[in-house]
């Protein structure tokens, strides 16, 4: 199947790219003069995990074959691998082991979502799927950034507004970051649907598009959904202050509630209610 093929591939990336960054003195190698590789070597990699080279060269190498958990165990162990990149592993392993997958997909936002929407009305909040796209949202968070009513599906996407738009790039402060923090997410999500013709061409656009974008995308960088503080230039009220969250929805897994909540700092709440009465 072309997935499967596809799939092979990005796993044996993934594979280079975790290799590439480790370095043989982390694991009391030897550095001659004439190594010219960066990081490990293949040999070196499955004698310090414990598996077999040709096993191991064939997976970097996408072959069709069929890895155990107990593989990707030890291969995580020895990358040092992340929870998020140990899950994306083992999903492009076609190993959904882990606690986190195997949870049905639900396309609807529940009421109770909606009622939150509403409850948080100074907190700029919205709820993204599976794949990243924005699906539910609070007046709020049309006010600081963007007004989603007017965008079309494409749009509407976390990550391709992130890229193309830049009336949105202009909106952050510290932009590389938040790109860069939302294009590892996408990676995450991406390693769910391999060869899903949405993402290809979502992806292929968007390589063509940006060349942040290109040279982020090639170096196999995965997240979960983080929390913490950003600065919004906004072109009305200006510098706001925004503490941000983002939880899963329980009964509906694939969606991701991210909260926006406005800090003392700079009058931020003031700007907030400001907007909304515009």
């Amino acid at each position: 199947m072309l997935g499967d093929k596809e799939r092979r591939k990005e796993l044996g990336d993934f594979l280079k790219t975790r290799r590439a960054r480790l370095s043989p003195k982390e694991f009391g190698l030897p550095i001659g003069p004439r190594r010219k590789i960066k990081g490990l070597r293949r040999e070196e990699l499955s004698q310090i995990a414990g598996i077999g080279i040709t096993w191991y060269t064939w997976l970097e190498q996408g072959r069709d074959i069929k890895v155990s958990p107990d593989v990707l165990e030890a291969i995580s162990r020895v990358f040092r691998l992340s929870e998020e990149e140990k899950e994306h592993l083992f999903l492009l392993a076609n190993q959904p082991l882990l606690p986190k997958m195997g949870k049905p997909l639900v396309e609807n936002v529940t009421n109770a979502v909606n009622n939150l929407l509403n409850e948080l009305e100074f907190c700029p909040t919205y709820v993204t799927d599976e794949k990243l796209n924005i699906v539910n949202w609070n007046e709020a968070a049309s006010r600081v950034f963007g007004d989603f009513h007017l965008m079309n599906d494409r749009d509407r996407n976390a990550v391709y507004r992130c890229f193309t738009s830049k009336e949105y790039k202009a909106l952050f402060l510290n932009w590389e970051d938040h790109a860069q923090r939302l294009i590892a997410q996408f990676r995450l999500a991406y390693a769910r649907f391999v060869g899903d013709e949405w993402f290809k061409e979502i992806i292929q656009e968007l390589t063509e598009k940006s060349p942040e974008f290109r040279e982020w995308w090639s170096k196999h960088e995965v997240l979960g959904n983080p929390f913490g503080k950003k600065t919004i230039i906004h072109p009305i009220v200006g510098e706001l202050i925004l503490n941000h969250i983002t939880l899963q929805v329980y009964d509906s897994p694939e969606l991701k509630l991210t909260i926006y909540q406005p800090s003392q700092e700079k009058e931020t709440n003031g700007k907030i209610k400001q907007l909304l009465q515009k």
